[in-house]
Formats: structure tokens, sequence, C-alpha cells
């Protein structure tokens, strides 16, 4: 028996431009989509899943009708809105395969669990697949609920919990079928995502363009329903970012509560499709770094924001340093294309952090970028040498602070006595207390950037600086105290501090004064 088909049920959340919340099809959804602001699901790693599941619907329904396209054809969309027949007429093609319940095509799941004898006879609870519960002995980051006490959850939110954890879901230990299984395609990736005013306006920006062998590259839906045989197989490569997009990292089969089928408590789960290194397919949404060894992806670290990051998302001309999400040159041909280059892109980045298979932290971070900075190679290395600059003041000055607080400290000589004054400074305010002032700058420091106004840049980024490290001097004193030993620690370390500052003050104020003659 199929039921509750994801064409026509209510189960994506989005945000009219009035600024009303509902969850609809995804008829619906493209219906609307130049009335929908974004999507309003707020897990992040739910949300980025569904953006990618859209962004392959639109381009296979694009594939379809035309076969290839441009950037200019992409500006057209994003002026004019998408083709919606176009894509309803993909998706009516498509509509067997979108039913959540189906004998033979269960969407995004794997209908060879219900027969199979590892899987058949036994089943687990929905939060087996949901990123934000307690599981096994992963950490809790918002749910509470205990394993053995399932509960039902509709389907609609379920669904959404399906796409992220299939997405983000972390390698490890799976236990049927094979022993363990590889990472989701995002795990541990910071995802980049250009926003437009729009949903249609940001499935323009971030779509992937076409290429000759696009055929080849297939969303889930359109491929073979995997077999038990296939589960077992080595891993594979991608095909391209629809592959990617919406592979079968775990294989999963809901179980309805009832008839009806708007509930599921319990589902089967087994290890899925593997997907397989290949450093010289990057995902379109990923950002990488220098690391100690090559490049590593951009993911979320505590304690540190991605502004500090910012480098990342934008092209290096040498290649050493960043290598920025790819999704980015997208937006930017488009936003050429239109002859809109000179005003500045939002961004989204979003995701989840995890160690092995411990789940640590999510977030959503977004800020604007001038366009200018996406095409100039020169100007964006002018702002990763800002940015160092501020790290390196930081590095210094966490060194003169913590040496500070040790001496306050009993025997402040020993190595753990210092050991302990930097855990301190790093858990305070401190830190916080000198980024946040360099992020409130940051906007201004764009701009003069983008417009080549290095001189005035300069002045602004060593106020801003000299700003953020007096704040966090105040912050860590008022940390340190008043007693007599802090007091006389303060006074052995404030030359150091004054003199990490002597060469970001004005000319005039690092100059000594004249003695008076009386």
């Amino acid at each position: 028996m199929k039921s509750y088909n994801l064409l026509d049920e209510p189960w994506l959340p989005v945000r009219y431009a009035d600024g009303q919340v509902k969850e609809v099809g995804l008829l619906q959804l493209f219906a609307n989509a130049d009335q929908i602001s974004a999507l309003a699901e707020t897990a992040p790693p739910s949300l980025i899943a569904l953006y990618r599941l859209l962004l392959a619907i639109v381009h296979r329904a694009f594939t379809r009708k035309f076969g290839t396209w441009t950037a200019r054809d992409m500006a057209r969309c994003y002026r004019e809105g998408l083709p919606v027949d176009v894509i309803h007429e993909y998706l009516e093609h498509w509509r067997e395969r979108f039913y959540v319940f189906h004998p033979e095509w269960p969407f995004m799941q794997v209908a060879a669990l219900a027969e199979a004898e590892e899987t058949r006879a036994k089943s687990k609870s929905w939060t087996q697949i949901a990123l934000a519960s307690s599981n096994g002995n992963a950490p809790v980051l918002f749910d509470h609920a205990v394993d053995t006490q399932a509960t039902r959850l509709p389907v609609a939110q379920l669904m959404c919990q399906l796409l992220g954890f299939l997405q983000y879901t972390p390698g490890g230990l799976v236990k049927t079928i094979r022993d363990s299984d590889k990472a989701g395609a995002l795990a541990n990736t910071a995802a980049a995502l250009p926003v437009g005013e729009t949903l249609a306006q940001s499935l323009c920006l971030a779509l992937h363009p076409a290429k000759p062998d696009s055929d080849a590259d297939l969303p889930a839906w359109e491929k073979p329903q995997p077999n038990i045989a296939t589960l077992r197989s080595e891993p594979t490569l991608v095909t391209g970012p629809n592959d990617r997009y919406t592979r079968l990292s775990r294989a999963v089969l809901l179980l309805p509560d009832d008839e009806n089928g708007e509930a599921v408590s319990q589902l089967r789960f087994a290890a899925g499709l593997a997907l397989a290194d290949d450093e010289h397919t990057p995902d379109s949404m990923a950002s990488y770094r220098a690391g100690s060894v090559g490049m590593v992806r951009l993911g979320f670290t505590e304690g540190r924001a991605v502004w500090r990051d910012l480098p990342t998302f934008l092209p290096d001309a040498s290649g050493k340093h960043a290598l920025p999400a790819a999704v980015l040159g997208y937006a930017y041909q488009v936003l050429r294309s239109l002859g809109e280059d000179s005003g500045w892109l939002s961004v989204m980045v979003l995701g989840l952090a995890s160690d092995q298979a411990k789940l640590l932290r999510w977030r959503v971070e977004r800020f604007a970028l001038p366009q200018r900075l996406l095409a100039q190679e020169v100007v964006a290395e002018e702002l990763r040498e800002y940015l160092r600059e501020g790290e390196e003041l930081y590095g210094n000055f966490r060194k003169t602070a913590s040496i500070m607080l040790a001496k306050a400290m009993p025997d402040p000589d020993h190595k753990d006595t210092r050991g302990r004054a930097r855990t301190v400074l790093d858990n305070g305010p401190t830190a916080a207390a000198y980024f946040s002032t360099l992020e409130s700058r940051l906007p201004q420091l764009l701009d003069l950037i983008a417009d080549k106004q290095l001189d005035a840049a300069d002045t602004h980024w060593r106020a801003a600086r000299l700003a953020a490290a007096e704040l966090a001097w105040a912050t860590v004193c008022r940390q340190l105290g008043d007693s007599a030993r802090a007091l006389r620690a303060r006074a052995q370390s404030e030359p150091f501090y004054l003199g990490l500052l002597k060469p970001l003050r004005p000319d005039t104020e690092s100059q000594p004064e004249e003695p008076s003659h009386v």
C-alpha cells in the first residue's frame, strides 16, 4: 500500500514574504517560490539538506527539458521567476517515486529492508535518524527523550530529519549489513549557501551548472532501488552534485503506525551506499582552508565564529590558502549576468560538527560579502592579510594575559600553573570581547577593501584592533581581581601589553612627549 505523497502533502516548512510560516508540498512550494522568502526549517542539518533536495529537483527538471543552460539563462530565471510548469512536469513524471510509504519505491529509503533477513524482524526508534536526539552513547543536543520510550512523530517532521541525517551522519559502527559505514556527504562541514530575497532567487544563485554528461548524475529517486548486495558493496565515488545531494548514506525504511501513514515511531536501519572520498570532486557547498597537512574542509569550532575564516570563501590566486565553495562562484556568475556585481551577496553558513560518532554542535550563521571580492583575487588576499593580523595580535595578547593570570596564582612559574592560567583565560569572556569588537568593524573593512581604499582600510583596521585589544585587556583585568598579588601581576605585565599596542596607535600618540622646561 502506498501513501503520503510529498508532492501534495504539506511537509516543507516555508516562510512567506509577509512573515507567515506554513507547511507546503513540493508542487505548492515551486508554484509559490517567488512569494516564499526562505525555508523555515530550524535544524541546520535538515535546512541545508532541504535546499540540496530542491536544487537536485530543479537541476533534473531543467536537464530533462532544456538539456543545458548558461548563467545568462539562470539570470533570467532570477529576474522573471522559475519556469514552474517545467518543474511541475518533472515532478509529475516521477510522482510514483515521491511516496513516503511505497512497497517498491519509498522516497529516500530502501524497500529491501522489509524482506532482508538482517532487518525484517528488527526495528529501531525514529530517534535513530534524529541528530538532535539522545541515541546510544551520543551526547544530547536538544531532545532528552529516552531510546526505550519511543514516541510517535508526524511524517512531515520525520522526513526533514531523515534528509538532514543522510547528509550529516558521522561515520562509525552500524553492525547491520556491514559492521561500519562512512559519513554522510556533509559530515563536519560548514556548508555555504548564497541567499536571495526569495526562495526562487536562492535556488537560481545556488544551482550547479549543466554538464554534457548531466544524465549520468542522477538523484536517488531516479536510480534503481538498492538491494542487499548493493548495500554490502564497496564505497563508490559520486557522479556529481545530484548524487551527492541525495546520497542514501544509510539504508532506512520508515514503518507507518497506522493505515493513514501520518506518524512513525519505528523504522528499519542498516548500512547504506557509502560515499568514497575523492579530493578531486569537492562538495559544491564546502570550502577548504590550508591545514597542517594539505587542505581541510571548513567546519564549526567551539568558540570560533565563521567570519574569522572569511577568506576561505574568497578566491585564492595561489591556491595555497583556500578553496572557496563552488556554489559562491555560481552565484557570482548569475549576478554578473544581471549586471549586479557591485552589490553585496548574502551567504548562509550552516551545519553540524562531530567528533567521530559524537555530535558536538550545530550552527547557522549569515553574513554579507561585497560581490567584487568574489572576483578580485588580489583584493581577497588583502582581506586575508588583515584577518591574519587580527589573529596574530590576539595570539600575542593571549600569551601576555595568561602569564599575568599565572603570576596571580600560587607557584606561578610551575608549568601546570601556566596551563591552568591559559585554561582560565580561554574559558572566560576575553576572546569573545576581542573578536566581537573586530566583528563589529568588519563590514566597513570589507567595503573599503572592495572599493580599493587600502590606506583607509589600514587606518580603520588598526583602530579596530586597538579597540579590541583595549576591551580584552579591561576584561581580563576584571577577571584577575584586585588582590595585592593580582595588582602586582598586572603591574609586571602591563608594559608588555602596551608594547603590543604601540604599533597600532596613531603616530602622534606613539611619539614620546617633549620634556617640559620649568
